[in-house]
């Protein structure tokens, strides 16, 4: 009996799989199911965590050297399409001046994912909005 149940557990979860994928797109499967840059950072220099409208939280972290991005990371507690947004935006912001990362904007994460189905987009706006924040939150320090 559990090998009947642990292959249609196996199927199951094969078909969420390729639902997920046909959905969102190869890219951004991909990176659902491995995220980068997904931890805390001990002693930030610019730090932020924000609540979106859907109740998904991403928390950015920012770490700074010679005035350009050294380390980024990120957590959230949101669902795959906030994973892969906060995933995106620790990344792109590696290697920026302050300036550069203001031009990190949703509409930026959207196409570099190669976008999101509508009722997610916003997910890149929070991503975006707490890296903002993060770099508010250094820029004050400084």
């Amino acid at each position: 009996m559990s090998s009947n149940l642990d292959s249609f557990i196996d199927n199951l979860q094969e078909e969420i799989f390729e639902d997920a994928r046909e959905a969102f797109g190869e890219k951004v499967y991909q990176r659902w199911r491995r995220p980068l840059y997904m931890q805390a950072m001990d002693d930030p220099d610019g730090h932020a965590n924000l609540k979106g409208g859907c109740g998904d939280s991403i928390e950015v972290f920012l770490k700074f050297k010679n005035h350009r991005v050294a380390k980024a990371s990120f957590l959230t507690d949101g669902c795959g399409p906030s994973v892969v947004c906060g995933s995106y935006a620790a990344e792109m912001a590696i290697g920026k001046t302050p300036d550069e990362l203001l031009i990190i904007d949703g509409k930026l994460i959207l196409k570099e994912l190669g976008g999101l189905p509508e009722e997610n987009e916003h997910c890149a706006h929070l991503a975006a909005e707490s890296l903002h924040a993060a770099l508010d939150d250094y820029m004050r320090k400084e």
